[in-house]
């Protein structure tokens, strides 16, 4: 199947905690709206029911899905909606039991009755999300949707249409693996991220790729920001410390910046020993993901969980590596980091429902390894080396959020991915391609395999491992 994958898609701008959970079904309330027949117009809707399955329903609370659903449904835009209103139009529904649909409308909607949280699975993914309208006739108006990873949802239907259709897509390059990427590259006489621009081209103006990748990074630079400059604890009834603050505060002592630019400047003018590195590196990711479990505003990147691996990891460039790095490596980096994930969720999966965390920590971290690997001057086959080394030694890294919550182990494991994406880069650099002995495309099967071999328990659902190991009593 021939598939289309823009660096947009794979790093998109939401709310968190969660891509999956929370970005998806947003996603999905607002494709419902659209998709709603005449008959259906908002004024004749006298009711909205959601009903959430398998994964969405189990760790649906710790995730926000619920809180997500609504916001969807009352025609708020996760990509701009200002964050510090998020809670008083949550509030104002649940006060009045009413739901203004798309920002038009007010209906009744109750969400402990109109949100029903079903443990079984549907067959088709494991996150699965029904919606049911009736209106003044009491017609009813059902559709399916199911978030596969990432923010990105789809119908069961219309995958399968896809399946057995050819699919037109403007891209000069198709790839459907590392394999024709690398293929690319030498027939072109071209790096990776330069690939990836002419088949960005293809979608939009070089104005519009300019801007909105820096704009991707604008926001990634803010959430890093915001993170290390707020303390206390975060929601969901763990009673996590944010950690961020603290850290940043001991980094960087008394200096002066009144900005997120002015900041990373500063950043530049800190010891760079090896400890003050692990630091930094720890503290950028921390920062993300804690902004992340709060309902803040991150990248998905590729998903909301492992938000803090790539930022932390191009911040270290331009702060650690190379103090000269602007505009042209961030897009560089963000092209690249955007391609590899594209390989991993064609060849396997970028949802933690259905691989576990490697398919989250893992894919992120193989995305920041080959990103890092190009701009500090790796060929080709060695950025594909890098990502293959990161994602190596990630198979089979489970999903055991305790509480359902995007925070123990979640928050942490994002400084691993990204040290992880460090050392694999440095790997890459050191060695002579011709001597690797694991494509990329061999390790993201073994990944998918893996995926297939792992008990569900260990796919997002809370039932295993940390989750039932610490009981929220104990935190």
């Amino acid at each position: 199947m021939e598939e289309c994958i823009s660096v947009f898609d794979m790093l998109k701008i939401g709310v968190g905690p969660s891509s999956s959970h929370t970005l998806g079904p947003w996603r999905a309330a607002e494709r419902f709206l659209k998709e709603l027949p005449e008959e259906f117009s908002f004024n004749q809707i006298t009711n909205v029911q959601v009903d959430l399955y398998g994964s969405l329903s189990l760790t649906g609370k710790g995730h926000a899905t619920d809180l997500a659903v609504m916001l969807g449904l009352s025609g708020q835009d996760p990509e701009y909606i200002p964050i510090e209103q998020i809670s008083s139009i949550i509030q104002e529904i649940k006060s009045t039991n009413k739901i203004i649909l798309g920002n038009q409308v007010p209906i009744p909607f109750d969400c402990n009755l109109d949100i029903r949280f079903n443990k079984e699975f549907l067959p088709f993914h494991a996150n699965g999300i029904s919606f049911t309208a009736l209106n003044t006739k009491n017609l009813k108006h059902e559709a399916t949707f199911y978030s596969i990873g990432g923010g990105f949802v789809v119908k069961e239907d219309r995958v399968n249409a896809l399946l057995n259709e050819k699919i037109k897509c403007a891209f000069p390059f198709m790839i459907d693996n590392a394999n024709d990427l690398l293929k690319y590259t030498q027939s072109e006489e071209k790096k990776i991220s330069e690939i990836v621009y002419e088949n960005e081209k293809s979608m939009r103006t070089e104005t519009e790729i300019h801007s909105e990748l820096l704009r991707i990074w604008n926001t990634m630079l803010e959430c890093m920001y915001i993170g290390c400059h707020t303390e206390g604890i975060l929601p969901g009834g763990l009673n996590v410390r944010r950690r961020a603050f603290d850290m940043h505060q001991n980094l960087i002592g008394l200096s002066n910046y009144d900005s997120p630019q002015t900041w990373l400047e500063e950043i530049r003018k800190t010891e760079v020993k090896f400890r003050q590195i692990l630091k930094w590196v720890s503290c950028f990711a921390l920062a993300v993901n804690e902004v992340n479990a709060s309902l803040g505003r991150v990248v998905t990147a590729p998903t909301n969980g492992s938000a803090g691996v790539i930022p932390a990891v191009l911040m270290y460039y331009l702060v650690i590596e190379n103090h000269e790095a602007g505009e042209n490596q961030i897009k560089q980096f963000l092209m690249v980091a955007g391609e590899i994930g594209s390989l991993f969720k064609q060849g396997s999966t970028i949802s933690a429902a259905m691989g576990g965390c490697q398919a989250e920590i893992g894919v992120s971290s193989a995305m920041a390894a080959a990103a890092l690997c190009e701009v500090m001057g790796g060929t080709p086959a060695q950025v594909l080396m890098a990502a293959e080394i990161a994602m190596e030694h990630h198979l089979g890294l489970t999903c055991d959020p305790i509480g359902g919550l995007v925070q123990i182990p979640c928050i942490e494991r994002n400084t691993m991915g990204a040290i992880k994406a460090i050392n694999a880069a440095e790997l890459a650099l050191a060695t002579d391609s011709k001597n690797a002995k694991v494509p990329l495309d061999k390790v993201i099967n073994t990944m998918w395999e893996t995926a297939k071999d792992m008990n569900s328990k260990y796919k997002e659902t809370s039932e295993g491992g940390l989750a039932i190991a610490v009981n929220m009593a104990d935190c």
